[in-house]
């Protein structure tokens, strides 16, 4: 909780423009917000749904969110997976989805060659944005401008203003052919910085998104939602969609010594012992755990810090804090279903507010950021369990979604 206020809420309230606190609690709508509830419909959406299309629909959702492969190979010739996913949306807009789609990452375009970072690549970032804005024209229905740019693994190696750069070079390329695709982009929680850099570039943005997980990471409360999307509306007065929110159905904090146990598994005695000797220590992770701590600490001197005091601590020690939650929302299905009966009629009577998409449809055998098993961070997210058996929260979104208007 320290770190949250230091990192995000306190560079938030520094950075804060004039007159916003006073719009803040001006919590209306605007002409270009009515227009865009009236014309697209309130957003009831689910990432990465199955094509148990009948379930999905089942629940109340109509929207779905999936990410965009980089759609070309080196030789320029369209790559299979770009290819399967225009088949996979057809199929979901066959079945009277509508789909929200994720462009693809910096990281993809480096991969590709082309590095965000150097100036000389801005033309071919602008070239296939055009493709796939005008490629899509049919297939889906909105566009989110890659993701959470500020957070490491989906921006490194550029910065946070690199990454604002990257999707204003996409958002002003995209503008002239995207037709009935609405354009936006999205930040994870307050994240003041990115939307400071973006403002100038609004005239090209149809919607600003937001990605919120109260209670999951680090501590949180019912309120924060409530004031981060009205501190991104009063700040850029736009149609504002949550992008991604959901609540763990499962995890509980590790004992003292289960936690020295999952230390010695690693080599070391115990914490201080692997901070002495953390390039060890970090070469006894699991392949897919270390190259991650590698990626986002970057360097040597900040592994320790990120093993054992970063969100990734909870990936390490596979627990949930007894103070990662939201008071009066236990990390159990019960828990979980209570949080959507909740959050979804106490959020979308904001008039400014068009969207919401919940993460995610499924439970996950392992967790994608750490590859742990056990790992609760990353696997009970999901509506149905992992062979779509429905879930209490299943039936709370089902209901409070067609209350919904």
């Amino acid at each position: 909780m320290e770190d949250f206020i230091k990192n995000q809420v306190a560079p938030t309230l520094k950075h804060l423009p004039k007159n916003l606190l006073k719009s803040y609690f001006i919590s209306d709508s605007n002409a270009g917000t009515r227009s865009f509830r009236k014309n697209t419909g309130f957003i009831k959406g689910i990432c990465h749904p199955s094509e148990n299309f009948e379930k999905v629909k089942g629940a109340g959702l109509e929207w779905v969110r999936s990410d965009i492969p980089f759609p070309f190979e080196g030789d320029g010739q369209i790559r299979q997976s770009y290819i399967d996913f225009k088949a996979r949306v057809k199929r979901f807009k066959d079945n009277g989805f509508k789909i929200m789609a994720v462009s693809p990452y910096p990281g993809d375009y480096i991969d590709y060659g082309i590095d965000p970072r150097e100036e000389k690549n801005k033309g071919e970032i602008e070239k296939i944005a055009k493709f796939i804005v005008t490629d899509l024209q049919g297939y889906i229905d909105a566009l989110q401008i890659t993701n959470e740019m500020g957070i490491p693994r989906f921006t490194l190696p550029l910065s946070l203003k690199q990454g604002a750069e990257f999707i204003a070079a996409n958002a002003k390329a995209m503008f002239p052919d995207k037709g009935e695709i609405v354009v936006g982009y999205n930040c994870a929680g307050p994240q003041t910085d990115l939307n400071l850099l973006l403002l100038p570039y609004m005239k090209y943005i149809d919607w600003v998104g937001i990605d919120i997980y109260m209670g999951c990471f680090f501590f949180g409360t019912m309120w924060m939602f409530d004031a981060l999307i009205r501190y991104l509306w009063a700040m850029t007065k736009k149609p504002v969609i949550i992008c991604e929110y959901g609540y763990i159905s499962g995890g509980k904090p590790k004992t003292k010594k289960e936690k020295e146990e999952i230390v010695h598994s690693y080599g070391a005695k115990n914490e201080k012992d692997a901070r002495e000797n953390i390039v060890r220590f970090v070469g006894n992770l699991p392949e897919r755990m270390r190259e991650y701590v590698k990626k986002c600490a970057q360097e040597e001197s900040n592994y320790a810090k990120y093993i054992f005091h970063s969100e990734f601590t909870n990936h390490f020690y596979r627990e949930l804090p007894r103070t990662t939650k939201i008071p009066g929302y236990d990390h159990t299905p019960e828990g979980q279903a209570k949080f959507y009966a909740n959050i979804i009629p106490r959020l979308s009577k904001y008039d400014f507010l068009c969207g919401m998409i919940v993460y995610c449809w499924q439970d996950s055998d392992k967790c994608y950021v750490c590859g742990q098993s056990d790992c609760p961070t990353e696997t009970r997210w999901g509506l149905v369990d992992m062979n779509e058996n429905e879930k209490p929260s299943y039936y709370a979104v089902k209901d409070a979604f067609a209350k919904v208007k």
